[in-house]
């Protein structure tokens, strides 16, 4: 079956988008500030291992590392390049820690969907605007699950399913391949949660509308963001011109009355904890449960 995205393209936009990505990135600032409002549920629990999931170029990896400098904290994401600017953010030209310098995060390039971490190894898992970019999020929540500790913090955002609805409005219009990708709904969200057997989950929902002089302002935003159309069944050729212009015109009718082009940004955040060990994980309508060998008791026969 082909699979929704094409992994080796998210790859490539966001490797390519890492050196000018913080220019065009104040909405994921805005919201990873957001999400990280609720680390404040840990109370006075100092986590040993923190894991950010998609880091980008690390900011919140940095911040988590101040907030809790004895813990571990990783940053982990798919683009190379985006590891770099983290070290830069961390100050990688200080002194290592072994000669008085602050620990900084550990960088590791890996997928969402594969995580290689060991089980029950993480206190915080923290992702920030990455899942959108993930088909299988129940496959992915079992992977969350399976490196959270008992109690420990998922704490995730992602875009919804209104996001941009304005731009795939537009280029309908204009033709019948898809341009802009799919965003799972906050039920379907939800819904994942509940069957990776996280515990006491908590969904809220952002609406962002940011405003553009015209489309070519914002398809370059979205560029410098690494936001590029990724589906499997994208157009491979360039958008031509006349295409191009089909949609710029569809567009105007929904310019505003401050005289800029209106685009939506829906944010879902989530907030869970691992459950305890032996909580099923629900597969294709099953619930299976993964039990210790160690505590499958034995008996010997004489």
């Amino acid at each position: 079956m082909t699979e929704l995205f094409d992994h080796r393209q998210v790859r490539r936009a966001f490797s390519r988008a890492a050196h000018g990505y913080d220019g065009a990135a104040a909405l994921q600032r805005e919201v990873g500030a957001r999400l990280s409002e609720a680390l404040d549920y840990l109370d006075d629990r100092a986590p040993a291992v923190v894991v950010d999931v998609g880091s980008g170029p690390g900011h919140a990896a940095v911040a988590m590392q101040k907030r809790w400098p004895r813990a571990q904290v990783i940053a982990l994401d798919l683009a190379l390049p985006m590891l770099g600017e983290t070290r830069v953010h961390a100050g990688g030209g200080v002194l290592p820690r072994f000669l008085g310098g602050a620990r900084r995060p550990d960088l590791v390039c890996a997928d969402a969907r594969a995580l290689p971490l060991r089980d029950a190894s993480v206190d915080v898992l923290y992702s920030n605007l990455c899942l959108q970019w993930v088909e299988d999020l129940p496959a992915v929540f079992a992977g969350f699950r399976r490196v959270l500790k008992p109690e420990g913090l998922l704490l995730v955002s992602t875009f919804g399913p209104d996001t941009l609805f304005e731009l795939r409005s537009a280029f309908a219009q204009a033709d019948n391949a898809p341009h802009v990708s799919p965003f799972a709904s906050i039920a379907q969200f939800g819904d994942a949660l509940i069957a990776a057997g996280f515990k006491n989950p908590v969904l809220d929902r952002d609406e962002f509308v940011l405003g553009h002089d015209d489309l070519g302002g914002l398809m370059r935003e979205l560029r410098t963001l690494g936001a590029t159309n990724a589906m499997s069944d994208r157009r491979r050729s360039l958008t031509g011109r006349a295409r191009f212009a089909r949609a710029a015109q569809a567009y105007e009718g929904l310019r505003a009355a401050d005289g800029r082009l209106p685009a939506t940004w829906e944010v879902i955040y989530a907030q869970a904890w691992g459950p305890a060990p032996g909580t099923p994980i629900r597969s294709g309508g099953i619930d299976e449960v993964q039990v210790p060998l160690s505590s499958i008791p034995i008996r010997r026969r004489p």
